[in-house]
């Protein structure tokens, strides 16, 4: 039998978490997420000075009486966002399985994580969104938006139906989503970011008002291969376009060493690119331990409480 995404018990305590965001939500529905905007329906915030045009409805009596002045009440709306999970299902995703330190290879790890990020979206009553983008038979695969924990199942479902495998431009695949689900909103990205056009295809989303979180996620031996000897290395996002690409090397100190510092410069490049554009920037590996990942390295950076 399959084993679930995320245990009965793993999401019994994802019920306690939601979501953190560092923008004003605005939506349609009346949510549990709490906005800065001001509005008249929820819970009491604050008061100022009545200003012409001000609704007068609005006007605190009591606080005129004592001070005689008026007074507006100022309220904290509760309202829903539209949270967007897009995972990247791309060839180079299925790598990692039998990696020293990794019991899952990245795809399924990306399944899960989105799993849990979307499954406390849904306990939150915000509307989920969710694509995934270069898997084996089309560019971008979207869910429609769901909405409520009763949800969650049919979100799981969509997320084991996905088969990895493919190859598509990252720009035109996500330009493909963002037209699909038309409503900007916090959007958690989950990609190993090996395909060309990345950095396009992000700074597009950026330009259209999303709230990117960054997960980018390796296997540990990408980090640290265990190699030796003489090696012909083949490029899987190439390969699944039906081309081969292929370049021999000799694996020695040497060139795992300077393979080791061109990743650390490329997840630095990453950072600085993201950081310059409010993007939040989190490199993760499938040596993580899963829950930790989720209940601590998560809650950390402040991506959920």
């Amino acid at each position: 039998m399959t084993q679930p995404l995320l245990a009965p018990s793993f999401l019994a305590t994802l019920d306690q978490l939601v979501l953190v965001s560092r923008r004003a939500r605005v939506g349609t529905f009346k949510g549990e997420r709490r906005s800065p905007r001001r509005g008249g329906s929820v819970e009491f915030a604050d008061y100022r000075e009545y200003a012409p045009g001000d609704d007068f409805r609005q006007v605190d009596w009591n606080a005129y009486a004592r001070m005689e002045k008026l007074f507006l009440r100022l309220f904290v709306e509760e309202e829903d966002a539209t949270i967007h999970v897009v995972l990247d299902a791309s060839a180079s995703m299925q790598w990692g399985e039998n990696a020293a330190g990794a019991t899952h290879s990245k795809w399924h790890y990306a399944q899960r994580l989105a799993a849990a990020l979307g499954y406390i979206a849904l306990v939150g009553m915000d509307r989920l969104s969710a694509g995934a983008i270069a898997t084996e038979t089309r560019d971008v695969v979207w869910m429609r938006p769901l909405r409520g924990k009763a949800q969650a199942l049919k979100f799981f479902q969509w997320l084991e139906s996905i088969a990895p495998g493919g190859n598509a431009s990252p720009q035109n695949a996500l330009t493909q989503y963002a037209a699909q689900a038309r409503r900007a909103g916090p959007l958690f990205l989950i990609s190993d970011l090996m395909a060309e056009g990345w950095q396009r295809a992000v700074q597009r989303l950026s330009e259209q008002q999303y709230e990117i979180t960054m997960l980018h996620l390796l296997s540990p031996d990408e980090l640290e291969p265990a190699l030796e000897g003489d090696l012909k290395l083949l490029d899987s996002e190439i390969e699944s376009t039906g081309f081969a690409a292929t370049v021999e090397v000799t694996a020695d100190y040497d060139l795992l060493e300077r393979y080791r510092t061109r990743v650390r410069e490329w997840q630095s490049e990453w950072a600085r690119y993201c950081a310059a554009r409010n993007i939040s920037y989190l490199p993760i590996t499938t040596a993580q331990a899963f829950e930790e990942l989720v209940l601590s390295f998560l809650r950390k950076h402040q991506i959920l409480k």
